[in-house]
Parts: C-alpha cells; structure tokens; sequence
C-alpha cells in the first residue's frame, strides 16, 4: 500500500531494458515490481506447490491508464485459477495497480509446474501464441553480472537467474536472464503506441536467454499492433514471442480470469 517509485530503482531498471519512462513509467515496469507480491504468495507456507519448480510461461499486461512517476500506488495480487495439463499444472496469478480509486493496470502471470497432478483438462485460451514471419529489426549480445541488480527489483533470487550449476540441476545449459528483463529490451527496440491511451501487452515466454547470448529480434508492425519475436544465436525456435498494442477505451475490458476453485 502507498507505495511511491525509488527513482534510484527505476533507473537502474531503464539502463537494463534500454526503456524509457517520460511522465509515466512503462508499461512492463509495474510487472517487474509488483513481481515481489507474486514471490510472496508462490513461496508461502500454505501454497500447494512447491516455488523450486514453477516456471513463467506466459504475461499478459493491460494498462487502462498511464501511471505517473510520482503516483501513490496500492498492489495487490491473488491467485486467479489454476488448471491440469497433461504434463504439468499451470497457476495464474493476479496483479492490480490502482492510484487512489483508479484501476490503472492489471496482469494476468501464469506459471507452470512440472508434474502430475491429476486429470487433465483444456488449456487456456491464452496458452495460444501468434506465429510471426517478420524481418530482423534489431540483434544485440546480453552479458552475464546483471543478475543480482534485475533480482532486486523482482524479488525473484533463483538460483537458475545466478548459477549455472545450479541452472543445470534443473535441467538448463546455464544460468538465464529473469525474462522480464529480456522483454524490456526487446520493446526499447519497438514502436511505442500512444502512451497517453490504454495499451496491453502479451508475453509468450518459450525457453531462456541465457548469459553471454547473441540474440536477434523480428518484429512487425500492423495496425498500431506489434508482434514480435526473440531469438538466440544457432536456434531459429522463438524463446520469447510478443504483442505489443495499443487499445480503445470503449473495447477493453478487465482481463478475464477464473473464479478461484477450491
């Protein structure tokens, strides 16, 4: 409650991304930092299962209202719905930013556990990402030693953000960026839509980036619509897919989500 921007934090987090945040902070910023009331909840005592194996799978942003630097904020977070999948389970999470009265942005985090978990049922209509047939816009090399700075802003110290030993318990070449991170980076590369009007973004995140990677970027622009895609050097397999868009008043709604089951 009442929480106000570190100006020292925000920085850091534009340096990062290569962002850059006016009168109003962008939108992937209230995702990185309200990303410490998710760890809250996923690392609780009483949550079911275990953080060591969750993983994000999928972001989706919608910002209602431009939120000013200077604004007072409330967040709150909450367990949205869950569903079984064949191999897995998949947990979503809730995020609200509201300055006095005002809903200003809202997310809608799914993250992913390995595992069997009982009787499997449909996959979310969101699990469904857009493929992309674009050219290269932009390719830049992401080195390592950043991991400490991004985990402070996100709350979010895995060992697989840190150490590659550590990565390759869980099965990874190596240590990776903290995707947010990674997606920022790809947007300072992008068409900002209008930031005085709503916009949404969605994030596919598909496999790491991990430390000392070359990566490129494809992108296209439709319609005040941006889908893009990200990937790492010898790999042509998406590791994230995008949409970045501005959104009318009158068309966009709340992000749906499901009521929590018992």
């Amino acid at each position: 409650r009442k929480h106000r921007v570190d100006r020292s934090q925000l920085l850091d987090f534009l340096q990062l991304t290569g962002l850059r945040a006016d009168a109003s902070l962008p939108i992937i910023y209230p995702h990185v930092f309200g990303f410490r009331l998710q760890m809250v909840v996923l690392t609780h005592p009483t949550f079911p299962i275990p953080i060591w194996s969750a993983l994000q799978v999928r972001n989706h942003l919608h910002q209602h209202r431009p939120i000013p630097v200077d604004s007072i904020m409330n967040l709150e977070t909450r367990v949205a719905g869950h569903r079984i999948l064949e191999k897995g389970a998949e947990v979503d999470l809730h995020t609200t930013v509201s300055v006095g009265v005002d809903l200003m942005w809202e997310s809608l985090n799914t993250f992913y556990y390995r595992g069997r978990f009982g009787q499997p049922e449909a996959a979310a209509p969101l699990s469904n990402s857009p493929g992309i047939a674009a050219p290269i816009v932009a390719e830049w090399h992401v080195p390592s030693g950043v991991g400490w700075r991004f985990a402070r802003m996100t709350g979010d110290y895995n060992g697989i953000h840190r150490w590659h030993w550590y990565a390759r318990l869980g099965g990874f070449q190596q240590a990776f960026f903290h995707p947010q991170m990674i997606a920022g980076q790809c947007m300072s590369h992008l068409p900002v839509p209008d930031p005085d009007k709503p916009q949404c973004l969605d994030l596919w995140l598909k496999g790491p980036v991990y430390f000392n990677s070359d990566v490129s970027l494809r992108a296209a622009t439709k319609e005040n619509v941006t889908v893009f895609a990200l990937t790492s050097r010898g790999d042509e397999r998406p590791v994230i897919l995008g949409r970045w868009c501005g959104a009318d008043p009158q068309t966009m709604a709340s992000i749906s989500v499901d009521e929590p089951r018992r």
